[in-house]
């Protein structure tokens, strides 16, 4: 990486300033000091004493004992003034209205389970019989599949469309949503993510409003985006979109502990005395109230110094971008949306008035919101959105795999979210500071540097590469619907072989015997009911689920995926020569 020494210096002289906001109050996270700094004698659980235990001599020695004994003098029970976070009345009342305020919710809910408890208490709210119908994006994190197989529900999924750039798989597209209505009419409910791990997402505003025309909820699995409304730079929420059912993981890019998240709701969709019912029975009766007010807190960051601290992650960010544009090598993936049509969007945006629980008030004229999905002609999304905090990278060269480069980083001492067959995703929030972007350019010089490869042999790899390619896609392009990009023939091959909206597939909790379940070869498979999750690596959107029909195109893809060797996910014969099926 030919970085200039004076870049790196540059980025380490630089300052932030400060300007505190008046002090407004966390109080969950208040009581808990109060209590902390009472002197008051324990004689209730949990066990541990206020951290007593901790304070003895020889564990002390052995342990240490500075951040537990801080967090357990505040991990407390419900005793008096503490509140109860399944009959909220006081402080835990308080934290979670603010919250609400703050996000934009008509009401907020505290999750001590993580985004896991918010969607499973999302899908039991509105799958109340066997049977029903929930319209669900195909890719979707395992927590939806759980809660499906909770409630003995139906889904008919929906296949994302793939981000051009970047061929990630973000949302179905509006189409299919409104064709899977008219399928489906008795559906509870639509539920989508946004975004993905990658921070790629798109606009929701056509589809919310579209759900709404149909009397049926939207749900948004947004764990990914709990910042997303709190800064200029970020994409708009999906609350601001209209979506009824938010869930964030407040953890992951905010300032939460790890398992803290929040369910938003808004809209007079969603039964909301069912919904606590439902959050009761899936949270522990002792939630951690150091993970609650780890909530509090983190919501109260972004109230009192939100601009403040997201500007300071995102000059971490930038800087990191800028350094990364040096580089020979290593190049940050930019999707099909600029930031500059994406300012202009937002500048467009539909404003929403939540002020007050009738369907009016967050709806969104029909006519209006489809054509932001229509306006630009030939494509499926109009409105890509990407998170500016997460910076995903890769080698331009294509010798080191995502997967490769990750390890490389944890090398030098950079630890990566994740990575993949060609993508890196690195992870900027308001905790990012310089000295991050600092260790991270350095390692990415060294391992440039370290990287002795010949500019022939790279070229000869290339080469070989593109031909291979090319003559596997000839091969068989005339059997799609469309052309296939031959830089990433094995992600677009699912965006034109997988049906777009699959017959509804049964979920249950009842186990099935092996007794049920046989090996078949591939080729016999057409027309059987899979027992397994198939899943091809890249893009990760599963084609099959178990108790899904095998049909013609399905069993073309399947094909195509073995005798192409591409990687497969879930599957117990991962050569795919054979496929579990129910007799």
């Amino acid at each position: 990486m030919n970085h200039k020494k004076n870049q790196l210096s540059k980025i380490e002289s630089k300052n932030g300033t400060t300007n505190h906001k008046q002090s407004s109050t966390a109080p969950l996270y208040e009581k808990l000091l109060q209590y902390a700094s009472s002197g008051q004698r324990s004689f209730h659980v949990p066990g541990h004493k206020n951290g007593a235990i901790y304070q003895s001599s020889a564990i002390s020695e052995t342990f240490g004992q500075d951040v537990w004994e801080a967090i357990l003098r505040i991990d407390v029970t419900e005793i008096e003034g503490t509140d109860d976070l399944h009959h909220p009345e006081e402080v835990i009342l308080e934290g979670q209205q603010l919250a609400a305020a703050c996000f934009g919710a008509e009401e907020s809910h505290w999750l001590v389970g993580g985004s896991t408890s918010g969607n499973l208490a999302l899908l039991l709210t509105v799958c109340t019989h066997p049977g029903d119908i929930v319209i669900v994006q195909r890719n979707v994190h395992k927590s939806i599949i759980h809660g499906l197989m909770m409630a003995g529900a139906k889904a008919v999924f929906l296949t994302p469309v793939l981000e051009p750039q970047s061929t990630l798989a973000v949302i179905p597209d509006l189409q299919s949503v409104q064709q899977a209505l008219r399928q489906y009419p008795d559906a509870k409910a639509v539920m989508l993510t946004s975004p993905n791990y990658y921070g790629v997402g798109a606009d929701l505003t056509a589809i919310a409003a579209e759900c709404h025309a149909h009397h049926i909820p939207l749900f948004i699995d947004e764990a990914h985006g709990a910042h997303y409304g709190h800064h200029s730079r970020f994409p708009s929420s999906a609350l601001k979109a209209g979506a009824d059912g938010v869930v964030q993981s407040t953890h992951k890019m905010l300032a939460a502990m790890t398992m803290g998240a929040m369910l938003h709701i808004q809209g007079p969709r969603i039964n909301r005395t069912l919904s606590k019912q439902r959050l009761s029975m899936l949270q522990s009766s002792s939630p951690s109230y150091p993970i609650m007010a780890s909530l509090d807190l983190s919501r109260y960051l972004i109230d009192q110094y939100g601009t403040e601290l997201f500007e300071k992650g995102l000059e971490a960010r930038d800087s990191f971008v800028q350094g990364i544009a040096e580089s020979d090598r290593f190049e940050v993936l930019k999707i099909s949306c600029s930031d500059a049509q994406h300012r202009e969007n937002k500048q467009t945006a539909i404003t929403l008035n939540t002020d007050t629980d009738t369907d009016t008030d967050i709806d969104i004229d029909i006519d209006t919101a489809r054509g932001r999905l229509a306006e630009s002609s030939g494509e499926k999304i109009a409105h890509w959105t990407q998170d500016p905090f997460k910076v995903v990278i890769y080698d331009r060269m294509n010798v080191l795999s995502g997967t490769e480069l990750q390890k490389l980083l944890e090398q030098h001492g950079c630890f990566p979210e994740m990575s993949d067959d060609r993508y890196v995703v690195l992870v900027f929030s308001l905790g990012s500071r310089m000295e991050d972007t600092i260790q991270a350019l350095q390692a990415l010089q060294q391992i440039e540097e370290q990287l002795v490869i010949t500019d022939s042999r790279t070229q000869i790899q290339e080469d070989n590469r593109h031909e291979a390619i090319a003559e596997t896609v000839f091969s068989y392009s005339d059997t799609l619907d469309e052309p296939v990009d031959t830089k990433r023939y094995e992600s677009d091959l699912h965006n034109n072989r997988i049906p777009l909206i699959s017959e509804p597939v049964e979920f249950t909790m009842i186990p099935v015997s092996e007794e049920q379940i046989e090996a078949i070869s591939l080729e016999q498979a057409n027309g059987r009911r899979s027992a397994e999750m198939i899943i091809p690596y890249p893009p990760g959107i599963p084609i099959l689920y178990p108790g899904e029909y095998i049909g013609e195109q399905v069993h073309a893809q399947l094909m195509l995926v073995r005798n192409h060797h591409m990687k497969v996910q879930g599957a117990m014969d991962t050569s795919l020569n054979t496929i579990r099926v129910y007799i």
